[in-house]
């Protein structure tokens, strides 16, 4: 039996899909803010401070091992619903959210495991998710685009006390912008040229010391709607250390709009 705990975006419904279609038994967590797996019967609604009530399901039905997909935002502290077991860890997870959301997620891990709970990989029931060196598309990055990429990961290594961030908009060898803690949607639309000027790179790679089984840098079609909605030419991921949804969908979209799709 396998812990599902999700949270929000498309990546968790691409695991259940295939968790169901290779018959293996699951139960799923869910903390999504909607509810969003409520219709499965296998689901449990529970608030990210209900520990208690979390390690009683695992425990109740021999669950060994967990598996994290989705964002999990900080929660409202003072409105967290609360269970005993939540109560006298919940500080843990306070402290850990002065970090950054990724580190929320690591604590529960830790807590799981002080319960003999192991945490896999996210993609490993969906390793297609995840691309592998090359080029997916029809342009490719120009000796310009080059340097806008080199730029972008020299940043994004340099980064070390901002460490939410997992993407950075280079353009003309420039530092557009870089992810906040709105994540890269709210980054791409800030970076919309006012002039129109075209060129640029999303670069998107995971944080320095990530924990690559949970929270890997993750495009869809938005992303690359956005992309070009700002002009840019490309975006560029790091060799399967990434999740890549609507592949088929995506590369189309960028070869239709000249865009380029480069792993590194």
């Amino acid at each position: 039996m396998i812990g599902l705990i999700f949270g929000e975006t498309s990546f968790p419904l691409e695991i259940l899909n295939k968790i169901k279609r290779k018959k293996e038994k699951y139960l799923i967590i869910d903390l999504t803010k909607s509810k969003k797996f409520r219709k499965d019967k296998k689901s449990y609604p529970v608030s990210i401070g209900q520990f208690g009530k979390i390690l009683d399901i695992f425990k109740n039905n021999n669950c060994n091992k967990v598996l994290f997909a989705g964002k999990v935002s900080k929660p409202n502290f003072s409105k967290l619903k609360l269970d005993l077991k939540g109560m006298y860890l919940i500080p843990r997870i306070i402290k850990a959210s002065k970090v950054g959301d990724a580190a929320i997620l690591k604590e529960i891990i830790k807590i799981l495991r002080e319960q003999k709970i192991k945490t896999i990989n996210s993609l490993f029931f969906n390793p297609e998710l995840a691309l592998k060196k090359g080029n997916y598309t029809k342009i490719k990055p120009s000796s310009d685009d080059k340097k806008d990429i080199n730029k972008a990961i020299q940043t994004l290594a340099n980064l070390g006390k901002y460490n939410f961030s997992q993407g950075t908009v280079v353009r003309d060898n420039k530092v557009i912008a870089i992810e906040k803690k709105g994540g890269t949607e709210q980054m791409l639309i800030k970076c919309k040229s006012k002039n129109n000027k075209k060129g640029g790179v999303l670069v998107k790679f995971p944080k320095k010391k990530q924990d690559l089984r949970i929270d890997l840098p993750t495009v869809g079609l938005k992303t690359f709607k956005l992309s070009k909605s700002a002009g840019l030419k490309g975006i560029v991921l790091k060799n399967k250390q990434h999740i890549f949804l609507e592949k088929i969908a995506c590369i189309n979209f960028a070869n239709k709009n000249k865009m380029f799709i480069n792993i590194k």
